[in-house]
């Protein structure tokens, strides 16, 4: 075991703690990973506000990148030295989802068996399985995805949570393929990650919704072919006439996230 700083949220709406927490060795399947970037994400908010249930204290912080620092026994998925992003799905590999190549259904997602505590003995919740507002972490070794090692912590880190919800709603779940219409309001980080992947699968027009002219710039960068301010026009009649221009007849766009 091993004592690191980390930011807990120990009760509901107040505000979050850094303080010292217990990180057990890594059990079977577990690994300990050095943080290195993680980002903030709002689901953080909602745990300490305790929109996500009431098992508190939490680990706070999620969205992260590190360095693997030691695995437990049987672990072969990664080892220590290696880059990683940390991913709130372990996925089985066995169930029906996974069977059929939808990992992101997984039944059978797991975590690390073990717990981390407070000084005390005090049990953590850590957010979504991970628990990454802290120097290092204890994770299941599964939840480990290795990166390029060149790649930048701060930018890897957003790929655990903000960057796949977008490219996965847009492509998982809005089955977003060539050819069709996708329209994305609200360009924050889970948005532009949406662009990013209709652009990846070959929509077009891909159409970026937003009242912030920052915000409407960097989907132009990130693969929007239109932008609609929609604080100075109505988004959907601006939608419906971007995408009739396109196709003859379409009445909106095939996709909305």
């Amino acid at each position: 075991m091993q004592q690191v700083q980390a930011v807990v949220a120990l009760a509901k709406g107040e505000p979050v703690t850094l303080t010292t927490i217990n990180v057990p060795d890594p059990g079977p399947g577990e690994a300990v990973v050095k943080i290195q970037a993680c980002g903030v994400c709002h689901t953080d908010l909602h745990y300490r506000e305790g929109g996500i249930n009431d098992d508190f204290p939490f680990l706070l912080g999620h969205e992260a990148a590190g360095v693997v620092e030691s695995v437990g026994p049987d672990v072969t998925s990664v080892a220590p030295g290696d880059f990683v992003v940390l991913n709130w799905r372990a996925v089985c590999g066995e169930c029906r989802a996974c069977a059929r190549g939808d990992l992101q259904y997984c039944f059978n997602t797991h975590n690390a068996t073990q717990k981390m505590t407070l000084e005390d003995g005090t049990e953590l919740s850590p957010a979504l399985g991970i628990g990454a507002f802290a120097e290092k972490t204890l994770v299941a070794a599964g939840q480990c995805t290795k990166v390029d090692p060149s790649a930048r912590p701060a930018a890897a880190g957003l790929l655990g949570c903000g960057v796949m919800a977008g490219i996965g709603a847009a492509i998982n779940t809005g089955a977003v393929t060539r050819g069709r219409s996708v329209a994305v309001i609200g360009c924050g980080g889970v948005g532009v990650a949406a662009i990013a992947g209709s652009a990846l699968a070959g929509a077009s027009p891909i159409i970026a919704v937003d009242i912030d002219a920052k915000k409407l710039a960097k989907a132009k960068e990130m693969g929007a072919t239109h932008t609609v301010d929609s604080s100075q026009v109505d988004p959907v009649e601006e939608i419906k006439r971007i995408c009739a221009e396109t196709y003859k007849g379409a009445e909106g766009a095939d996709v909305v996230v």
